[in-house]
């Protein structure tokens, strides 16, 4: 529920502070005092609507969930927008778009406008039909479960399905081209780290005459170790310091004469050859590493063609099997659908025979599969399409969905903000619509405008909203006040002992049924 609700500088308000209740919730006031005004400032502190109100500001025990929209749960979780050059939207003083933020609050609040037709969609009136089987069939509730399964699995297996049927027709060319790839790589077959190898090889073999040359005439040093040898006895030196340093010296120079003389027997034409291949394959994928990865890709690619008939063939089998499960579960499902429609419909129209109402048709009609089965539930009022029908029926009809549907819930089913629900009715049409709203106030709490006496007698919280001067201001009314604002409801500004009378006749009637 909203607790409390803050309004500052927005058109005629200047300021205003709504402490709220839960229940019914009823707006009064002479026309032009800020109803609308005030109802549309509430919706736009969570987004659902747009406002140029400095600033309007909800404060709601609604249970945000963390995980889905990253912000914390506050013990009482704050939603605000504020206007100065810019609009700007908060929960928790944490910014964020007014998408976002209505993406948010539509978890727990409904503004029912005439143009929402969500309440007549087929997989809401499934929905409540198939809570009432399911109160007194419990196997009915175990066969939408087993058909919802099944269902996703079949829809998993059809676009898998579907997927290998569209690679059927292109088989042959995926198959020549994923072979033409492979044998691209293969014919090259290269190693990882050949490339670098072949590099040094090259490199080797362009200064190869050079080295052997100097290695050649650094050998001349060796005709004359044994001079510097016998120098060093002359001296009674040591020796082996030299020796070590001319054997290390005759070790580096033949390895190296053997390395250079080794690539004699190297093709240059063949070595550069190789590199260009290699060079090709790196421009190409990346790397030698990169290649040889494509190549494996490629190989179960081709693998995966060449079994694609038998992979068909076990999808085929799988999805026949789904489909067969899903449409026994689905004719079960509409068969005791069927069954159960008469007296969906029969209670549906008692709510509308107390709401002054003409009797509506439900009919169920086969459709494509669904995830509620192959059933279509179509409503029609006196057999007059819901695009036909006036303002007021179409407002009643949808309170008698909802009332139905609220005889299911086991918890608090967040807000509702109703336009104005009982304009243009009669007396009794008021009063029959007030009984529906206090029903459905037992699980909703319920924002409304109201221009008759009988709704707003039945008001939990009653909230005046008048002019003081060119100033819209808020009140809740006390039981003296209400029965004034009701009287004046009834007769005008000038207000009759009558009306009176009859404001706290009803008031009364109203407290005594509680």
């Amino acid at each position: 529920m909203i607790e409390r609700f803050y309004l500052k500088d927005y058109l005629s308000f200047k300021e205003s502070e709504l402490e709220l209740k839960n229940g019914l919730v009823v707006f009064t006031g002479p026309s032009g005092s800020g109803k609308s005004i005030l109802m549309e400032s509430i919706l736009s502190s969570v987004g659902g609507a747009t406002c140029d109100a400095a600033v309007c500001e909800s404060s709601v025990t609604w249970e945000i969930d963390e995980d889905s929209c990253g912000i914390q749960n506050d013990e009482i979780n704050v939603f605000k927008h504020i206007k100065k050059e810019k609009s700007r939207y908060f929960i928790n003083n944490q910014s964020l778009s007014k998408k976002a933020m209505n993406s948010v609050a539509s978890n727990y609040l409904r503004h029912l406008s005439l143009k929402d037709f969500s309440d007549f969609k087929n997989e809401n009136l499934l929905g409540i039909l198939d809570a009432r089987i399911g109160l007194k069939n419990r196997k009915f509730l175990k066969l939408k479960e087993s058909y919802s399964t099944a269902f996703r699995e079949y829809l998993d297996v059809k676009r898998e399905l579907n997927a290998i049927e569209e690679e059927e027709k292109k088989i042959v060319e995926l198959k020549e081209f994923a072979a033409f790839e492979i044998n691209k790589i293969a014919e090259i077959n290269p190693s990882v780290g050949e490339d670098e190898e072949l590099l040094k090889i090259k490199k080797e073999l362009s200064k190869k005459e050079k080295v052997l040359e100097a290695i050649e005439g650094a050998n001349e040093i060796f005709n004359y170790e044994h001079l510097v040898s016998s120098a060093l006895d002359s001296l009674d030196a040591q020796s082996s310091f030299f020796d070590d340093a001319m054997n290390e010296l005759r070790s580096v120079l033949d390895g190296a004469q053997e390395r250079f003389s080794a690539l004699d027997e190297v093709d240059v034409e063949e070595v550069l050859n190789r590199i260009e291949a290699l060079s090709g394959l790196k421009r190409r994928y990346g790397s030698i590493e990169e290649a040889l990865e494509y190549k494996k890709q490629k190989e179960i690619e081709l693998a995966k063609y060449e079994n694609i008939e038998l992979e068909k063939s076990a999808l085929q089998e799988q999805y026949e099997q789904l489909l067969q499960s899903i449409t026994n579960n689905a004719k079960e499902m509409t068969e005791l659908r069927l069954k159960a429609l008469t007296a969906f419909e029969k209670e549906l129209n008692a709510y509308l025979k107390s709401l002054y109402l003409r009797d509506a048709s439900l009919e169920l009609s086969e459709t494509s599969f669904t995830p509620l089965g192959v059933d279509k539930l179509d409503i029609k009022l006196n057999a007059t399409p819901l695009s036909k029908i006036s303002t007021g029926e179409f407002n009643r009809l949808r309170l008698a969905i909802l009332a139905l549907k609220s005889e299911f819930m086991s918890s608090n089913g967040g807000v509702l903000m109703l336009d104005e629900i009982d304009a243009n009715l009669s007396g009794e049409e008021s009063m029959s619509v007030a009984k529906v709203l206090k029903q459905l106030s037992k699980h909703f709490q319920i924002f409304v405008i109201s221009h008759q006496p009988q709704l707003t007698s039945t008001a939990d919280q009653h909230f005046l909203v008048y002019k003081d001067g060119t100033i819209s201001k808020t009140k809740e009314l006390n039981f003296d006040e209400k029965v004034n604002e009701i009287a004046r409801i009834i007769s005008g500004e000038n207000i009759s002992q009558e009306a009176k009378k009859f404001a706290h006749e009803l008031l009364e009637a109203n407290r005594c049924a509680l």
